[in-house]
């Protein structure tokens, strides 16, 4: 008794040394020199602090074009270990809305990561105008670095383009630089924009090669992993496989039939059916077909995986967390080639789902179940084709771009005698061409006005805004509200217009699908957490994709990023 009230005084109040316990311990004959090192130590762990439990690792998993209902849509098809695990162990914030407007894949993956928006962000779309310049700019766009594993533009890229600092970034500053972050995904701005500012490496797919590669903005040669992965041609092992649906095509119930008029084929091929020779279609697509199927995606996690054993991620010598920030690329190209309905998509899904359960069981045995946190969403989602949404007697139509700037810079020509005053409709955005509009000391004003009175002419337009006023705009304020987070002044257009719902920029009859716009088709988005510091449940009030970021950062005890528009998703966090 006498020895626990000694320690126990040693602890609260912190005056008793291990000299005088030890003395008293040799007086009841005890180990004393033992008993003493155990006092010593819990001095110094007294003196160090306690340490503050945290995860090993973070796992960001971002599937582009993921609408949130396939979530659902497939449900009864997916297996126990994949998305239904996530679902069931995790916590899922079933009502995630984007916050603005284009809803495109680097502004979703910029904005998942740093809690902000274009207008903070500066991600204004894949590409973007700067205005004071009338340069166009790719958003990884670096003319300042070189390839690393490959040759030419598709190598230079970095994350200078992003203004604000991610939550990746973050955990770098938090960490004093001991963190470990990587960013992986077949798309350059898939695996860039993530990964933040101070990453240690990002890596992205080389279409013509089938290589992972990086730039000099990280790596000056890449690992002898990387070279190790690149040299073993994964793809041409995928392709051997060939392309058929994973279960028999009758069983696809949730999809159109297969040979259908919405659907476009790869290069050399006939009808956009199944089976597919993928060796055969190789020789017309290269290296770039792996990105438009299934094994795509497979190709990411296997890679993802070989990056956590060589890289050691989660088992970091300092304690501290590692990050992994991975984009899952094939989905948006297979979404945009044949279209949300077909049996392409839900094939795809259901292989997606296996190879989730795969690397998430890979993740409880390297890292350790309860040791990880996992995250997925998407970065947007996707509307119907509109052919086929029209077929099926619904509202929808295709707004041509070309034939829209025409007829507006015919219109500034009446009325200024200048050509191409309207330089670009780029983001569902008015850029106009400042360099004749200053040189010719033509009014801004009077042009901006002539453009908003013409497009709202227009058939399938739903709203015009003159950025100076859009305050004033009578657009719906939820609407307007996206309209204003999207605009960046020095990189968007002066004009936003939004097209009515099921209406995209197109010619007539296209094929496939895409995304951009403020409808729940395309901004509704999956938001799942599971693992360490993650409550299991779910809640269906209104969140948002700026939200997420902050929720990583809270679950981590660290600051936000620096242009965090966000709040944390408080019923996801288990705060013990």
């Amino acid at each position: 008794m006498f020895i626990y009230i000694i320690i126990y005084s040693f602890v609260e109040v912190n005056v008793i040394n291990c000299h005088f316990i030890k003395r008293k311990l040799k007086q009841m004959n005890l180990r004393a020199t033992m008993l003493a090192a155990v006092c010593c130590m819990f001095s110094l762990s007294i003196f160090a602090g306690e340490t503050l439990p945290k995860p090993k690792l973070v796992v960001g998993v971002v599937v582009d074009q993921m609408r949130w209902d396939y979530l659902y849509r497939y449900y009864d098809r997916y297996s126990d270990n994949g998305f239904k695990r996530l679902l069931n162990e995790g916590f899922s914030s079933e009502n995630t809305l984007i916050d603005y407007i284009p809803t495109y894949t680097a502004i979703g993956h910029s904005t998942i990561y740093t809690g902000s928006v274009p207008a903070i962000h500066g991600i204004a779309g894949n590409d973007f105008i700067i205005q004071a310049t009338g340069e166009s700019m790719y958003c990884t766009q670096d003319d300042n670095v070189k390839a690393v594993g490959g040759e030419g533009k598709v190598g230079q890229q970095s994350p200078k383009n992003l203004l604000v600092s991610t939550v990746t970034d973050q955990l770098k500053l938090a960490s004093n630089f001991q963190s470990k972050v990587i960013g992986i995904a077949i798309k350059d701005r898939g695996g860039i924009l993530p990964a933040g500012h101070f990453a240690d490496a990002a890596y992205w797919l080389d279409g013509k090669s089938g290589d992972w590669i990086s730039s000099t903005y990280y790596v000056t040669d890449l690992p002898k992993w990387v070279k190790k992965f690149n040299g073993a041609k994964y793809p041409d092992q995928f392709f051997k496989k060939g392309w058929n649906t994973l279960y028999p095509i009758d069983t696809y119930k949730l999809s159109t039939s297969d040979d259908n008029a919405y659907e476009e084929t790869y290069k050399g091929e006939d009808k956009p059916v199944f089976p597919r020779d993928l060796v055969k279609l190789k020789k017309d697509n290269g290296y770039d077909l792996i990105k438009s199927v299934p094994y795509g995606n497979t190709l990411t996690l296997d890679f993802a995986k070989e990056a956590i054993e060589n890289e050691k991620l989660g088992a970091n010598v300092t304690g501290a967390t590692d990050f992994l920030a991975v984009s899952l690329s094939s989905t948006d190209y297979i979404g945009h080639q044949f279209a949300i309905n077909s049996i392409e998509i839900e094939d795809t899904y259901l292989r997606l789902d296996a190879d989730l359960a795969d690397f998430i069981k890979y993740l409880d045995a390297k890292v350790g179940k309860g040791n990880y946190t996992f995250f997925l969403s998407a970065d947007h989602g996707a509307a119907h084709n509109p052919k086929f949404f029209s077929d099926m007697k619904g509202n929808s139509g295709y707004f041509d771009g070309k034939t829209a700037k025409k007829t507006l810079n015919d219109k500034l020509f009446a009325k200024f005698g200048k050509n191409e005053l309207v330089k670009s409709l780029t983001n569902n955005q008015v850029h106009l061409n400042y360099a004749v509009i200053e040189k010719e000391e033509i009014d801004e004003e009077d042009v901006i006005k002539v453009v908003v009175k013409e497009m709202k002419k227009m058939e399938g337009i739903a709203f015009v805004a003159d950025m100076n006023e859009v305050s004033e705009a009578t657009i719906p304020s939820v609407i307007k509200e996206r309209i204003v987070n999207g605009y960046n002044f020095k990189r968007s257009g002066v004009i936003q217009y939004v097209l009515e719902p099921q209406w995209y920029g197109g010619s007539k009859d296209q094929k496939g699908t895409t995304h951009g716009s403020w409808g729940s088709y395309d901004a509704h988005i999956p938001a799942i957490f599971m693992g360490w510091g993650v409550k299991q449940g779910k809640t269906v009030r209104e969140t948002h994709m700026t939200d997420i970021a902050p929720t990583i950062a809270q679950i981590l005890k660290i600051e936000f990023p620096n242009g965090n528009i966000g709040t944390p998703i408080y019923e996801a966090i288990d705060r013990k």
